[in-house]
Protein backbone atom coordinates (compact mmCIF):
# COMPACT_ATOMS: atom_id res chain seq x y z
CA UNK A 1 0.00 0.00 0.00
CA UNK A 2 1.53 3.46 -1.36
CA UNK A 3 0.87 5.66 2.06
CA UNK A 4 0.24 9.68 2.17
CA UNK A 5 3.25 10.21 4.84
CA UNK A 6 5.67 8.01 6.68
CA UNK A 7 5.51 9.05 10.24
CA UNK A 8 7.54 7.45 13.20
CA UNK A 9 7.70 7.94 16.69
CA UNK A 10 10.98 7.28 18.88
CA UNK A 11 9.86 5.94 22.28
CA UNK A 12 7.09 3.34 22.88
CA UNK A 13 6.44 4.45 26.19
CA UNK A 14 2.82 6.25 27.84
CA UNK A 15 2.76 9.02 25.96
CA UNK A 16 4.41 7.49 22.31
CA UNK A 17 2.80 4.18 22.68
CA UNK A 18 -1.13 5.84 23.03
CA UNK A 19 -0.25 9.04 20.79
CA UNK A 20 0.54 7.00 17.31
CA UNK A 21 -2.16 4.19 18.09
CA UNK A 22 -4.91 6.94 17.76
CA UNK A 23 -2.67 8.96 14.83
CA UNK A 24 -2.93 5.68 13.23
CA UNK A 25 -6.70 4.97 13.90
CA UNK A 26 -7.46 8.33 12.51
CA UNK A 27 -5.54 8.33 9.94
CA UNK A 28 -5.48 5.41 7.59
CA UNK A 29 -3.24 7.41 5.26
CA UNK A 30 -0.68 7.36 6.70
CA UNK A 31 2.11 4.64 7.88
CA UNK A 32 3.16 5.27 11.69
CA UNK A 33 6.09 3.34 13.07
CA UNK A 34 6.88 3.07 17.09
CA UNK A 35 10.15 2.08 18.04
CA UNK A 36 12.13 1.28 20.80
CA UNK A 37 15.45 -0.16 22.06
CA UNK A 38 13.52 -2.16 24.61
CA UNK A 39 13.01 -5.06 22.75
CA UNK A 40 10.39 -6.88 25.07
CA UNK A 41 8.37 -3.73 25.42
CA UNK A 42 8.03 -3.62 21.25
CA UNK A 43 7.18 -7.76 21.77
CA UNK A 44 4.49 -6.42 24.10
CA UNK A 45 3.18 -4.04 21.79
CA UNK A 46 2.56 -6.56 19.50
CA UNK A 47 0.95 -8.80 21.96
CA UNK A 48 -2.15 -8.99 23.48
CA UNK A 49 -0.45 -7.76 26.65
CA UNK A 50 0.12 -3.97 25.93
CA UNK A 51 3.33 -3.42 28.00
CA UNK A 52 0.81 -0.34 29.76
CA UNK A 53 -2.28 -0.14 31.37
CA UNK A 54 -4.94 2.52 29.62
CA UNK A 55 -8.77 2.22 29.10
CA UNK A 56 -9.45 1.38 25.66
CA UNK A 57 -5.73 1.70 24.64
CA UNK A 58 -6.04 -2.18 23.34
CA UNK A 59 -8.88 -1.87 21.30
CA UNK A 60 -7.60 1.01 19.31
CA UNK A 61 -4.17 -0.80 18.82
CA UNK A 62 -5.78 -3.50 17.76
CA UNK A 63 -7.90 -1.89 15.33
CA UNK A 64 -4.79 -0.42 13.31
CA UNK A 65 -1.87 -2.67 13.97
CA UNK A 66 -0.75 -4.53 11.15
CA UNK A 67 -2.50 -2.41 8.98
CA UNK A 68 -0.78 0.98 9.26
CA UNK A 69 0.26 0.81 12.80
CA UNK A 70 3.59 -0.73 12.99
CA UNK A 71 5.99 -2.00 16.56
CA UNK A 72 9.51 -2.44 15.45
CA UNK A 73 13.34 -2.67 16.96
CA UNK A 74 14.60 -1.39 13.68
CA UNK A 75 15.38 2.17 14.34
CA UNK A 76 17.62 3.31 11.66
CA UNK A 77 15.22 1.61 9.06
CA UNK A 78 12.17 3.67 10.62
CA UNK A 79 14.11 6.93 10.69
CA UNK A 80 15.38 6.80 7.39
CA UNK A 81 12.15 6.28 5.65
CA UNK A 82 10.16 8.54 7.80
CA UNK A 83 9.14 11.91 6.76
CA UNK A 84 8.12 12.86 10.17
CA UNK A 85 9.73 11.93 13.00
CA UNK A 86 8.13 12.48 16.65
CA UNK A 87 10.79 11.82 19.37
CA UNK A 88 9.35 10.83 22.96
CA UNK A 89 12.71 9.27 24.78
CA UNK A 90 12.91 9.50 28.51
CA UNK A 91 13.88 13.19 29.87
CA UNK A 92 14.54 12.27 33.71
CA UNK A 93 15.55 14.92 36.03
CA UNK A 94 19.52 14.46 36.30
CA UNK A 95 21.12 12.62 39.39
CA UNK A 96 24.62 13.89 38.67
CA UNK A 97 26.91 17.40 37.84
CA UNK A 98 25.31 20.43 37.56
CA UNK A 99 21.18 20.88 38.49
CA UNK A 100 21.21 17.53 39.77
CA UNK A 101 18.14 16.92 41.35
CA UNK A 102 16.15 19.59 38.94
CA UNK A 103 17.30 20.28 35.61
CA UNK A 104 16.15 17.79 32.83
CA UNK A 105 18.69 15.08 31.60
CA UNK A 106 19.17 15.85 28.10
CA UNK A 107 21.56 12.64 27.37
CA UNK A 108 18.95 10.38 25.30
CA UNK A 109 17.40 13.07 23.60
CA UNK A 110 20.76 13.89 22.08
CA UNK A 111 21.65 10.61 21.63
CA UNK A 112 18.70 10.15 19.50
CA UNK A 113 19.19 13.46 17.41
CA UNK A 114 22.74 12.09 16.77
CA UNK A 115 21.52 8.95 15.49
CA UNK A 116 18.74 10.44 13.39
CA UNK A 117 21.16 12.69 11.39
CA UNK A 118 23.57 9.84 11.15
CA UNK A 119 20.78 7.79 8.91
CA UNK A 120 18.99 10.69 7.53
CA UNK A 121 19.51 10.92 3.92
CA UNK A 122 17.20 13.72 3.31
CA UNK A 123 14.48 16.60 5.10
CA UNK A 124 12.93 15.54 7.66
CA UNK A 125 10.61 17.15 10.21
CA UNK A 126 11.58 16.56 14.28
CA UNK A 127 9.02 16.99 16.57
CA UNK A 128 9.49 17.10 20.57
CA UNK A 129 7.02 15.21 21.70
CA UNK A 130 9.29 14.76 24.94
CA UNK A 131 8.49 17.24 27.77
CA UNK A 132 11.81 19.81 27.57
CA UNK A 133 13.37 22.43 28.89
CA UNK A 134 12.57 25.90 27.20
CA UNK A 135 14.83 26.58 24.38
CA UNK A 136 16.13 22.89 24.03
CA UNK A 137 14.57 22.87 20.24
CA UNK A 138 17.52 25.25 19.65
CA UNK A 139 20.02 23.06 21.02
CA UNK A 140 18.57 20.06 19.30
CA UNK A 141 18.46 22.13 15.80
CA UNK A 142 22.30 23.17 15.89
CA UNK A 143 23.27 19.32 16.51
CA UNK A 144 20.99 18.23 13.48
CA UNK A 145 21.83 20.43 11.19
CA UNK A 146 25.22 20.50 12.05
CA UNK A 147 25.71 17.86 9.38
CA UNK A 148 27.67 17.69 6.31
CA UNK A 149 25.00 16.12 4.28
CA UNK A 150 23.12 19.06 2.74
CA UNK A 151 20.03 17.85 5.04
CA UNK A 152 17.65 20.09 7.01
CA UNK A 153 15.84 19.11 9.81
CA UNK A 154 12.89 21.60 11.23
CA UNK A 155 12.22 21.04 14.72
CA UNK A 156 9.10 21.83 16.10
CA UNK A 157 7.44 21.26 19.90
CA UNK A 158 4.35 19.41 20.10
CA UNK A 159 3.81 18.58 23.64
CA UNK A 160 1.23 16.08 25.05
CA UNK A 161 -1.27 17.36 27.77
CA UNK A 162 -2.52 13.63 28.40
CA UNK A 163 -3.64 12.38 31.71
CA UNK A 164 -3.08 8.91 32.64
CA UNK A 165 -6.32 7.07 33.06
CA UNK A 166 -8.40 9.04 30.56
CA UNK A 167 -5.00 9.30 27.68
CA UNK A 168 -7.39 7.57 24.97
CA UNK A 169 -10.56 9.94 25.39
CA UNK A 170 -7.73 13.29 25.97
CA UNK A 171 -6.64 12.26 22.25
CA UNK A 172 -9.86 11.62 20.77
CA UNK A 173 -11.19 14.98 22.01
CA UNK A 174 -8.34 16.81 23.29
CA UNK A 175 -8.68 20.35 25.13
CA UNK A 176 -6.09 21.34 22.77
CA UNK A 177 -3.26 20.49 20.80
CA UNK A 178 0.01 22.57 20.76
CA UNK A 179 1.88 22.78 17.86
CA UNK A 180 4.88 25.51 17.96
CA UNK A 181 7.39 26.15 15.43
CA UNK A 182 10.13 28.58 14.09
CA UNK A 183 8.26 31.53 12.91
CA UNK A 184 10.52 31.26 9.70
CA UNK A 185 8.99 30.31 6.01
CA UNK A 186 10.47 26.89 6.83
CA UNK A 187 8.92 26.19 10.08
CA UNK A 188 5.90 27.81 9.20
CA UNK A 189 5.79 25.30 6.29
CA UNK A 190 6.37 22.39 8.48
CA UNK A 191 4.08 23.35 11.63
CA UNK A 192 1.19 22.92 9.11
CA UNK A 193 2.46 19.44 7.95
CA UNK A 194 1.97 18.49 11.20
CA UNK A 195 -1.42 20.65 11.82
CA UNK A 196 -2.55 18.72 8.74
CA UNK A 197 -2.43 15.49 10.58
CA UNK A 198 -4.09 16.35 13.88
CA UNK A 199 -6.85 18.16 11.42
CA UNK A 200 -8.30 14.49 10.35
CA UNK A 201 -10.07 14.99 13.30
CA UNK A 202 -9.38 17.68 15.57
CA UNK A 203 -11.36 20.88 15.31
CA UNK A 204 -9.54 23.36 13.71
CA UNK A 205 -10.05 25.96 16.61
CA UNK A 206 -8.59 23.30 18.41
CA UNK A 207 -5.15 23.24 17.51
CA UNK A 208 -3.09 26.37 18.63
CA UNK A 209 0.28 27.24 16.80
CA UNK A 210 2.91 29.28 18.76
CA UNK A 211 6.77 29.93 18.51
CA UNK A 212 8.37 26.98 19.82
CA UNK A 213 9.41 28.08 23.17
CA UNK A 214 6.16 29.27 24.03
CA UNK A 215 5.40 25.62 22.98
CA UNK A 216 7.83 24.30 25.01
CA UNK A 217 7.27 26.41 28.20
CA UNK A 218 3.55 26.15 27.88
CA UNK A 219 4.08 22.21 28.95
CA UNK A 220 5.96 23.10 31.98
CA UNK A 221 3.65 25.79 32.85
CA UNK A 222 0.90 24.13 32.76
CA UNK A 223 1.71 20.87 34.75
CA UNK A 224 3.25 23.49 37.25
CA UNK A 225 -0.49 24.77 37.64
CA UNK A 226 -1.95 21.61 38.47
CA UNK A 227 0.47 20.37 40.92
CA UNK A 228 0.22 23.73 42.54
CA UNK A 229 -3.87 23.06 42.94
CA UNK A 230 -3.37 20.44 44.53
CA UNK A 231 -0.73 21.45 47.00
CA UNK A 232 -2.52 24.48 47.80
CA UNK A 233 -5.93 21.95 48.72
CA UNK A 234 -3.58 19.82 50.88
CA UNK A 235 -2.09 22.51 52.33
CA UNK A 236 -5.56 23.43 53.42
CA UNK A 237 -6.16 19.79 54.44
CA UNK A 238 -3.56 20.67 57.36
CA UNK A 239 -5.43 23.35 58.66
CA UNK A 240 -8.98 22.08 58.34
CA UNK A 241 -7.59 18.80 60.81
CA UNK A 242 -6.22 21.77 63.60
CA UNK A 243 -9.67 23.56 63.40
CA UNK A 244 -12.30 20.40 62.75
CA UNK A 245 -13.31 22.20 59.57
CA UNK A 246 -14.22 19.98 56.33
CA UNK A 247 -11.86 20.34 53.56
CA UNK A 248 -14.30 18.87 51.03
CA UNK A 249 -16.91 21.11 52.09
CA UNK A 250 -13.98 24.13 51.54
CA UNK A 251 -13.71 22.34 47.94
CA UNK A 252 -16.81 22.76 47.28
CA UNK A 253 -17.56 25.99 47.94
CA UNK A 254 -14.51 27.40 46.48
CA UNK A 255 -15.04 24.98 43.73
CA UNK A 256 -18.09 26.71 42.58
CA UNK A 257 -16.70 29.94 41.80
CA UNK A 258 -16.49 29.73 38.05
CA UNK A 259 -12.75 31.99 38.62
CA UNK A 260 -11.11 29.04 40.30
CA UNK A 261 -13.02 26.17 39.02
CA UNK A 262 -13.73 22.56 40.66
CA UNK A 263 -10.77 20.62 39.10
CA UNK A 264 -7.77 19.46 40.84
CA UNK A 265 -9.19 20.45 44.37
CA UNK A 266 -9.62 16.96 45.87
CA UNK A 267 -7.42 17.04 49.12
CA UNK A 268 -5.26 13.49 48.83
CA UNK A 269 -1.94 11.79 49.81
CA UNK A 270 -0.36 13.95 47.78
CA UNK A 271 0.63 14.41 43.73
CA UNK A 272 2.39 11.42 41.97
CA UNK A 273 3.09 10.80 38.40
CA UNK A 274 6.16 11.29 35.90
CA UNK A 275 5.58 14.85 35.33
CA UNK A 276 4.48 17.18 37.74
CA UNK A 277 7.62 16.86 39.94
CA UNK A 278 9.66 16.85 37.29
CA UNK A 279 8.68 19.39 35.60
CA UNK A 280 8.30 21.85 38.22
CA UNK A 281 12.09 21.21 39.65
CA UNK A 282 12.90 21.78 35.96
CA UNK A 283 10.79 24.92 35.65
CA UNK A 284 12.66 25.77 39.15
CA UNK A 285 16.27 25.37 37.36
CA UNK A 286 15.14 27.18 34.93
CA UNK A 287 14.20 30.31 36.88
CA UNK A 288 17.59 30.13 38.93
CA UNK A 289 19.47 30.01 35.93
CA UNK A 290 17.94 33.41 34.68
CA UNK A 291 18.54 34.83 37.97
CA UNK A 292 14.45 34.60 38.92
CA UNK A 293 15.77 33.10 42.51
CA UNK A 294 11.50 34.70 44.08
CA UNK A 295 10.00 32.80 40.93
CA UNK A 296 12.41 29.36 41.79
CA UNK A 297 11.45 29.53 45.24
CA UNK A 298 7.86 30.29 44.51
CA UNK A 299 7.35 27.25 42.49
CA UNK A 300 9.95 24.72 44.91
CA UNK A 301 6.85 25.27 47.42
CA UNK A 302 4.76 23.81 45.53
CA UNK A 303 7.17 20.55 45.27
CA UNK A 304 8.00 20.78 49.44
CA UNK A 305 4.32 20.94 50.39
CA UNK A 306 3.45 17.60 48.34
CA UNK A 307 6.93 15.93 50.31
CA UNK A 308 5.28 17.28 53.44
CA UNK A 309 1.87 16.06 52.58
CA UNK A 310 3.03 12.75 52.26
CA UNK A 311 5.31 13.05 55.57
CA UNK A 312 2.19 13.99 57.49
CA UNK A 313 -0.01 11.18 56.39
CA UNK A 314 2.51 8.52 58.14
CA UNK A 315 3.01 10.76 61.29
CA UNK A 316 -1.05 10.70 61.63
CA UNK A 317 -1.06 6.92 61.36
CA UNK A 318 2.02 6.80 63.84
CA UNK A 319 0.34 9.21 66.48
CA UNK A 320 -3.34 7.44 65.79
CA UNK A 321 -1.72 4.23 66.55
CA UNK A 322 0.29 4.99 69.75
CA UNK A 323 2.98 6.47 68.60
CA UNK A 324 4.00 2.92 67.14
CA UNK A 325 3.80 0.88 64.32
CA UNK A 326 6.57 -1.60 64.74
CA UNK A 327 5.34 -5.23 64.22
CA UNK A 328 2.04 -3.97 63.09
CA UNK A 329 0.26 -5.41 59.45
CA UNK A 330 -0.57 -1.73 57.10
CA UNK A 331 -2.22 -2.98 54.38
CA UNK A 332 -1.79 -0.16 51.51
CA UNK A 333 -4.67 -0.21 49.35
CA UNK A 334 -3.34 0.77 45.78
CA UNK A 335 0.08 1.47 44.98
CA UNK A 336 -0.42 3.19 41.14
CA UNK A 337 0.15 7.43 41.32
CA UNK A 338 -3.60 7.34 40.13
CA UNK A 339 -6.67 5.16 39.84
CA UNK A 340 -7.11 3.52 36.01
CA UNK A 341 -3.13 3.01 35.36
CA UNK A 342 -0.28 0.56 36.36
CA UNK A 343 1.90 3.94 36.57
CA UNK A 344 3.70 3.77 40.02
CA UNK A 345 6.23 6.75 38.89
CA UNK A 346 6.41 9.14 41.83
CA UNK A 347 3.83 7.33 44.03
CA UNK A 348 3.02 8.71 47.35
CA UNK A 349 2.78 5.16 48.06
CA UNK A 350 6.55 4.53 47.75
CA UNK A 351 7.45 7.18 50.44
CA UNK A 352 4.60 5.97 52.62
CA UNK A 353 5.68 2.14 52.08
CA UNK A 354 9.43 3.45 52.55
CA UNK A 355 8.50 5.57 55.94
CA UNK A 356 6.45 2.32 58.01
CA UNK A 357 9.49 0.18 56.44
CA UNK A 358 11.56 2.00 58.46
CA UNK A 359 9.49 2.29 61.48
CA UNK A 360 9.37 -1.48 61.29
CA UNK A 361 5.87 -1.95 60.50
CA UNK A 362 5.07 -4.93 58.03
CA UNK A 363 3.70 -3.52 54.73
CA UNK A 364 1.08 -5.64 52.60
CA UNK A 365 0.79 -3.55 49.58
CA UNK A 366 -2.51 -4.52 47.31
CA UNK A 367 -3.34 -2.94 44.21
CA UNK A 368 -5.35 -4.31 40.63
CA UNK A 369 -2.33 -3.18 38.45
CA UNK A 370 0.70 -1.73 40.12
CA UNK A 371 2.20 -4.93 41.89
CA UNK A 372 4.76 -5.48 38.93
CA UNK A 373 5.93 -1.75 39.67
CA UNK A 374 5.89 -1.66 43.25
CA UNK A 375 8.45 -4.81 43.48
CA UNK A 376 10.77 -2.39 41.27
CA UNK A 377 10.07 0.30 43.62
CA UNK A 378 10.73 -1.27 46.20
CA UNK A 379 13.46 -3.72 45.50
CA UNK A 380 15.50 -3.08 48.03
CA UNK A 381 12.95 -4.53 50.47
CA UNK A 382 11.32 -7.40 48.37
CA UNK A 383 12.94 -9.76 49.98
CA UNK A 384 12.36 -8.90 53.65
CA UNK A 385 9.76 -11.22 55.57
CA UNK A 386 7.81 -7.43 56.24
CA UNK A 387 6.70 -6.77 53.13
CA UNK A 388 4.00 -8.63 50.93
CA UNK A 389 2.33 -8.12 47.72
CA UNK A 390 -1.61 -9.20 47.41
CA UNK A 391 -3.44 -8.29 44.70
CA UNK A 392 -7.03 -9.37 46.67
CA UNK A 393 -7.48 -6.45 49.10
CA UNK A 394 -9.64 -8.61 51.57
CA UNK A 395 -6.21 -11.18 52.05
CA UNK A 396 -4.51 -7.89 52.49
CA UNK A 397 -6.41 -6.60 55.31
CA UNK A 398 -7.10 -10.23 57.10
CA UNK A 399 -4.71 -9.92 60.36
CA UNK A 400 -3.94 -5.52 59.38
CA UNK A 401 -4.00 -3.68 62.43
CA UNK A 402 -4.95 -0.92 59.73
CA UNK A 403 -5.56 -0.27 55.80
CA UNK A 404 -4.64 3.28 53.92
CA UNK A 405 -6.31 4.06 50.56
CA UNK A 406 -3.24 5.28 48.40
CA UNK A 407 -5.05 5.30 45.23
CA UNK A 408 -8.44 6.11 44.06
CA UNK A 409 -9.41 2.72 42.60
CA UNK A 410 -13.10 2.62 41.93
CA UNK A 411 -13.05 -0.60 43.55
CA UNK A 412 -12.32 0.60 46.90
CA UNK A 413 -15.14 2.20 47.58
CA UNK A 414 -17.29 -1.06 47.24
CA UNK A 415 -15.69 -3.51 49.23
CA UNK A 416 -17.52 -5.42 52.29
CA UNK A 417 -16.20 -3.46 54.84
CA UNK A 418 -17.56 -5.27 57.33
CA UNK A 419 -15.89 -8.44 56.21
CA UNK A 420 -12.66 -6.94 56.13
CA UNK A 421 -13.12 -5.28 59.77
CA UNK A 422 -14.25 -9.23 60.99
CA UNK A 423 -10.39 -10.01 59.85
CA UNK A 424 -8.64 -7.41 61.21
CA UNK A 425 -6.76 -6.69 64.72
CA UNK A 426 -8.42 -4.92 67.25
CA UNK A 427 -8.55 -1.25 67.41
CA UNK A 428 -9.16 -1.14 63.41
CA UNK A 429 -7.90 1.83 61.88
CA UNK A 430 -8.63 3.63 58.26
CA UNK A 431 -6.41 6.03 56.80
CA UNK A 432 -7.66 7.24 54.02
CA UNK A 433 -5.36 9.15 51.77
CA UNK A 434 -8.21 9.90 49.13
CA UNK A 435 -11.16 10.58 51.04
CA UNK A 436 -13.42 7.97 48.76
CA UNK A 437 -14.62 6.13 51.59
CA UNK A 438 -18.04 6.62 53.50
CA UNK A 439 -16.65 7.93 56.53
CA UNK A 440 -19.58 7.45 58.19
CA UNK A 441 -20.32 4.05 57.75
CA UNK A 442 -17.00 2.89 58.48
CA UNK A 443 -17.20 4.57 61.81
CA UNK A 444 -20.47 2.48 62.47
CA UNK A 445 -18.71 -0.58 61.29
CA UNK A 446 -16.17 -0.01 64.20
CA UNK A 447 -13.20 1.41 62.53
CA UNK A 448 -11.35 4.71 63.96
CA UNK A 449 -11.11 6.44 60.74
CA UNK A 450 -8.63 9.18 59.74
CA UNK A 451 -9.78 11.15 56.69
CA UNK A 452 -7.80 13.85 55.46
CA UNK A 453 -9.16 17.41 56.20
CA UNK A 454 -11.83 16.05 58.40
CA UNK A 455 -12.40 15.37 61.21
CA UNK A 456 -11.37 12.02 63.09
CA UNK A 457 -13.81 9.71 63.51
CA UNK A 458 -12.47 7.35 66.74
CA UNK A 459 -13.73 4.91 69.31
CA UNK A 460 -11.78 6.51 71.68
Amino acid sequence: MEFAKKILCIGAGYVGGPTMAVIAAKCPQYKVTVVDINKARINAWNSDALPIYEPGLFEVVKQARGRNLFFSTDIDAAIDEADIIFVSVNTPTKSFGEGAGKAADLQYWELTARNIVKVSRVDKIIIEKSTLPVRTAEAMGRILNANEKGIHFEVLSNPEFLAEGTAIEDLNDPDRVLIGSQLTPEGVKARSQVVEIYANWVPKEKIVTSNVWSAELSKLVANAFLAQRISSINSISALCEKTEADVTEVSRTIGMDSRIGKRFLMSSVGFGGSCFKKDILNLVYICQSYGLTEVADYWESVVRMNEYQKRRFVQTMLKAMFNTVAGKRIALLGFAFKADTGDTRESPAIEIAKQLLEEQARVVISDPKALDNAKIDLAPYVDSDRIEFVEDPYVAAKGAHAIAVMTEWNAYKTLDYKKIFSSMERPAFVFDGRNILNHKELFEIGFNVFPLGQPTLKHF
